[in-house]
């Protein structure tokens, strides 16, 4: 049985989509997976975001911010974007793909107890979605 894939997209692709890439892969990675880019990738993701994932037992070893060109090519069953401004500047991509939008709160510079709880929101909300449109 082939994995469904999910785009997670954001701005910076430093801090929620990365978080929710790693959410996904460790709560559905037997079904699905999931892909994280960014609009404007920052140089390395959150410390926040990947002590958030620590806490949980899920390590962000092979995380790192993408540019969006990075991925755009591949097969790709649904896009999620995480933030308004990557919403905006969405790209086009080589085929229709099905897309939702579910803005969470950015914890960047923020205490660790704001990753925890966008941590925790993309967890509950954005994994059940993807569950929901691709299982």
């Amino acid at each position: 049985m082939d994995k469904k894939t999910v785009l997670i997209l954001c701005t910076g692709n430093s801090c929620r989509s990365q978080m929710a890439e790693a959410l996904v892969n460790h709560d559905l990675g037997d079904r699905v997976r999931a892909i994280s880019a960014g609009t404007r990738p920052q140089p390395k993701v959150a410390d926040g975001a990947i002590a958030a994932l620590a806490e949980l037992g899920i390590g962000a070893e092979s995380l790192y911010p993408k540019d969006i060109d990075a991925v755009i090519d591949q097969a790709i069953d649904l896009v999620i974007t995480v933030c308004d401004n990557a919403k905006e500047s969405c790209p086009i991509f080589p085929r229709a793909i099905p897309s939702v939008h579910m803005p969470f709160h950015d914890p960047h510079g923020e205490p660790l107890d704001s990753f925890i709880a966008v941590r925790d929101d993309i967890r509950t909300l954005l994994v059940a979605e993807v569950a929901r449109r691709l299982l």
